[in-house]
């Protein structure tokens, strides 16, 4: 197979836990042929959507933070449908390069390109917003550009997070109590005087167990999960923030919220998609890079690389 990766510079992965170069690892062990692009590097020539791509080899790394691991060749211009599959890891914001970048995708998919996720998905999935499509598991939430409105929730509930809709890696995401000096300054900033929509969520102490990455691939649940633990104190249990990752078996719970969700992003054409779980609460819907694939094969032994790549050769022989 000839697999075209969308993603950000290989030269800045951290090899040692990032989940792209997992994903492109096991595939070059299958001897599929591997090619990669930056979503700025889409366009449309003559009416076919056309990227500027590289095939690269695997050269070995040295060590854990080796960022010469790959060999690539000269870029050359090719469409998007010359590949078997195209696999779409460019990491959030989504911000508006990100929305023309996932508008051609879908154009690419209606001249017979098979992208993943599929661009019309990472439209509909804010990460943020798309539990509000599964209001079952989640924790009260509120959404709005007003900071009034905010006020109002936090005296309701006492104790909160406010996190803007675009962030990754926990980037963004305050904790707020009644008795925070702070509250008129932290809204402000991220509300950007009430012209920013934020998502406020009651907090949920069970955070200090861990906020929970449970992989769905190609509908199927990963059976571990990956629980990312604050560390000194921190509300965060983004790795990015910090965290510490402890793999585990599902719970019940998370095991009702990834069995009933995995149908309906099969059905939306979501490949991957990362659900993040606090306690009995469904927090986030990741779609565009979810991650934790290294964490779980290292310490679980299950090999979430190798199940990622049997889903895109079965949906790609369709």
């Amino acid at each position: 197979m000839n697999i075209l990766f969308i993603a950000d510079p290989m030269a800045t992965f951290k090899t040692y836990k990032d989940t792209t170069y997992a994903m492109m690892r096991e595939m070059a062990g299958r001897g599929w042929k591997l090619f990669h692009t930056l979503s700025g590097e889409l366009s449309v020539q003559q009416g076919q959507v056309c990227a500027q791509a590289a095939a690269f080899e695997f050269i070995g790394a040295k060590d854990d933070h080796d960022h010469h691991w790959f060999a690539a060749q000269p870029a050359f211009q090719t469409a998007l449908t010359d590949f078997d599959a195209v696999i779409m890891r460019t990491d959030p914001p989504f911000d508006m390069q990100y929305l023309y970048a996932t508008q051609l995708l879908t154009l690419a998919e209606q001249q017979g390109a098979k992208v993943y996720n599929s661009g019309q998905a990472m439209r509909d999935f804010n990460e943020k917003l798309a539990i509000l499509n599964f209001s079952r598991f989640t924790a009260p939430t509120l959404v709005t550009t007003r900071s009034a409105d905010v006020r109002r929730f936090l005296r309701e509930h006492g104790d909160i997070i406010v996190k803007p809709l675009d962030g990754m890696g926990g980037m963004g995401i305050f904790r707020l109590t009644e008795s925070d000096p702070n509250i008129g300054s932290i809204l402000e900033t991220l509300m950007k005087l009430d012209s920013r929509t934020i998502m406020a969520q009651r907090y949920i102490p069970e955070i200090v167990d861990g906020d929970k990455r449970i992989l769905i691939i190609g509908g199927e649940v990963v059976p571990f999960a990956l629980a990312r633990i604050p560390q000194n104190g921190e509300t965060r249990g983004n790795l990015a923030a910090g965290g510490r990752g402890v793999a585990q078996e599902l719970s019940d719970t998370d095991r009702e919220i990834a069995e009933t969700l995995a149908p309906e992003l099969k059905r939306r054409g979501i490949l991957l998609a990362g659900l993040d779980v606090i306690g009995k609460n469904l927090t986030e819907v990741n779609v565009t890079s979810p991650t934790g694939f290294q964490e779980i094969m290292k310490q679980k032994g299950f090999d979430v690389a190798a199940m990622f790549a049997d889903a895109v050769q079965n949906r790609s022989a369709r």
